[in-house]
């Protein structure tokens, strides 16, 4: 059975051979680099962890003595697979703005600019929902994969922080506190990221452009006030920002990139999107739109990271 296709037009002349699609959330975590992505991941790849006794030095002997424990653990990164199944029937097509786009032919074709709109549509969507299931997924959901704070949540060596709603007057004190509580081993790390959501992100921004917010002068940043950022880097006490929207609103996250894992199988699954024209197949009108790829997260030591979760 095809994909309900509603079509509204108002069909009287040439079609102008453009379409607008909502503004889709970019895969950020992903695209701008936010986490160490491991491809090539079959069914599962496990990412050994090794600890020591914080104190390997020990005074010299004649003997060899052991000074320290080694103690290897590990973390399963298991990608799920996940698909895409949409059908839709040509002739509903025949009486909107690209029915001449089709063909003369009782044998329809897909008006190609749709065509070409659908498959960029599709891999956006797909990039949007792999965004929040790397922070956000709970595996028992369907189309969702465990995220990274669904696994921290429920790991006793993460750092947890219990915060609050993030505002413009508060939002210095909070990422303070997530600082605050990264391991000293930790800070100054140049992979380290304290990761923050969208709207942690616009109050902080809006901090520093001062006028008496967070206790700082009326003229914020440079003396510019609130037009100070212009979308450059941002960072909070040494620590660079990253900005996940995939994060859920007042969450931040202190980690370091080589600690957080995304696992696939080929990279391209992730934007190939096939159109497939079933005519020629069963002899029917309808045209099918398929992706499939395997997607998961995993993190390696969880006491290297901090979980900043609002009450």
């Amino acid at each position: 059975m095809a994909t309900t296709t509603d079509i509204t037009t108002t069909y009287a002349g040439e079609f102008s051979r453009e379409y607008i699609a909502a503004a889709l959330l970019s895969g950020a975590t992903l695209n701008n680099g936010g986490i160490t992505i491991k491809p090539n991941v079959k069914f599962k790849e496990v990412i050994k962890k090794v600890a020591t006794d914080s104190n390997v030095i020990k005074d010299g002997s004649c003997d060899f003595t052991d000074t320290a424990t080694v103690t290897l653990t590990e973390r399963i990164l298991q990608p799920e697979e996940f698909q895409v199944n949409l059908e839709l029937c040509k002739k509903d097509f025949r009486s909107d703005w690209e029915a001449v786009q089709m063909g003369i032919s009782a044998f329809d074709n897909l008006p190609p600019a749709f065509s070409d709109f659908l498959v960029a549509h599709v891999a956006g969507l797909v990039a949007e929902k792999t965004e929040g299931n790397i922070w956000n997924g709970v595996t028992a959901n369907a189309g969702e994969f465990d995220g990274l704070v669904t696994r921290m949540a429920a790991d006793s060596d993460v750092i947890d922080v219990t915060g609050t709603t993030v505002t413009a007057a508060n939002v210095i004190a909070e990422m303070g506190k997530v600082v605050d509580a990264v391991p000293s081993a930790l800070y100054g790390k140049e992979d380290l990221y304290l990761y923050v959501s969208q709207n942690v992100a616009r109050a902080y921004v809006r901090a520093l452009g001062g006028f008496a917010a967070a206790g700082l002068g009326a003229n914020g940043v440079n003396a510019e006030g609130t037009q100070w950022w212009n979308n450059g880097a941002l960072s909070f006490d040494g620590v660079k920002i990253f900005v996940a929207n995939g994060l859920g609103d007042h969450y931040m996250v202190a980690a370091e990139k080589s600690n957080l894992f995304f696992g696939t199988g080929l990279l391209s699954d992730q934007n190939e999107v096939k159109v497939l024209d079933m005519s020629d197949l069963d002899g029917s009108q309808n045209v099918r739109v398929i992706m499939r790829f395997t997607a998961g997260v995993q993190y390696g030591i969880g006491t290297d990271i901090v979980l900043y979760t609002p009450a």
